[in-house]
């Protein structure tokens, strides 16, 4: 695997071996990428359609009787039309699949992939064995751009797709949020298809405001490898957060910042080492060892069934700054630390009202 090196959100200085950025892209943050052309759009599938609903009237109407047994439309609907509903919306979703008749945008989001398979793939995870609690979720503004910032923590980066499901699962205007990851991300096979089908971009400025701009919900998590990679005795202390980029991007865009305290994800895997010279051979950040990991093998891997607590807290203002203000550095470090410390001050809050970590 190709090394992967940090390299702070506003950090304008060239890497070694980087790729020629493409013109108008400026400021490459955490490293490069292809960038996926929008396909053409769906088309109106040939043949008969499947009716959604029963008719108004006769045996199959709602409340009348189904048949000679006595058995009501509903009961009839929910045993039969809604399998056949649903089988005939998979076939038509697999016939799109195939023939390439779906959309997908400039950074290679699709849509009908993250709602009908990837967070269906998640929600289990989601809902059953991290048992994810979300509180706030109404913070973040019906419409328009807004920059969601969290904590990070946990070895594995769960803890931004369980974000990512709890505003789709449970936002009222059933917004999607679009996560700007490390480029090791973007390095790995298979891995990499599957995040820009799910939402996810590089995290540089110029990706993360053209994002806000188009009204989008963007997500990202400062912290990025030290605190994902950070040691078990130091949980829920916050690392630092750069140098201010993502408000910045958010001053420019004129989007209100939404902050973000995730507690359970620390526990999951409980980091007590690091082989460092192993993750160098490897070209990773870090190698954890956990009690678990890497001497149970594969089961090691197994994260523990931790209870999860999401707020989204109140939303700071930035369109009512002058343009400049983008580029005065004290009020990036103040608008910077007054994120930091909301986050830190909701997680020890957080921390106070939990009872145990797996309940």
């Amino acid at each position: 695997m190709a090394d992967a090196k940090v390299i702070p959100f506003d950090d304008d200085r060239p890497r070694a071996g980087a790729a020629t950025p493409r013109p108008g892209r400026r400021r490459p943050l955490l490293g490069g990428g292809t960038r996926r052309k929008g396909e053409a759009p769906v088309s109106p599938l040939p043949g008969p359609q499947v009716p959604l609903e029963a008719p108004a009237d006769g045996p199959d109407a709602p409340g009348g009787a189904g048949g000679a047994d006595g058995t009501d439309g509903a009961q009839a609907d929910a045993g039969g039309g809604g399998w056949e509903r649903r089988i005939a919306g998979g076939l038509a979703f697999l016939r799109r699949r195939i023939t390439g008749e779906y959309e997908v945008d400039e950074f290679g989001y699709d849509k009908e992939l993250t709602d009908q398979v990837l967070m269906s793939l998640l929600r289990p995870l989601y809902e059953k064995y991290f048992r994810v609690e979300v509180k706030g979720v109404e913070n973040i503004p019906a419409q328009g751009g807004a920059l969601v910032v969290a904590n990070h923590s946990g070895v594995l980066p769960l803890d931004g797709l369980m974000m990512q499901v709890a505003v789709h699962d449970n936002h009222p205007a059933e917004r999607h949020l679009r996560l700007l990851a490390a480029d090791l991300v973007f390095m790995l096979p298979v891995v990499n298809e599957l995040a820009r089908k799910a939402g996810h971009t590089l995290a540089c400025a110029e990706d993360a405001e053209r994002l806000l701009r188009r009204g989008e919900v963007v997500g990202v998590m400062p912290e990025g490898f030290k605190g994902i990679g950070k040691p078990f005795g130091e949980r829920y202390k916050l690392q630092r957060f750069g140098r201010g980029g993502f408000v910045s991007t958010a001053l420019r865009a004129g989007v209100p910042i939404v902050p973000c305290s995730i507690v359970g994800a620390e526990e999951i895997y409980p980091m007590v080492g690091n082989a460092k010279t192993l993750a160098r051979v490897l070209g990773l950040p870090y190698f954890p060892l956990t009690p678990t990991f890497p001497w149970l093998g594969p089961l090691g891997a197994v994260p523990l069934p931790t209870k999860w607590t999401i707020q989204f807290g109140e939303p700071i203002p930035t369109d009512g700054y002058p343009p400049e203000a983008a580029e005065d550095p004290m009020l990036m470090f103040n608008l910077t630390d007054q994120v930091r410390e909301q986050i830190q001050h909701t997680l020890y809050k957080l921390l106070v009202q939990r009872r145990s970590v797996f309940f």
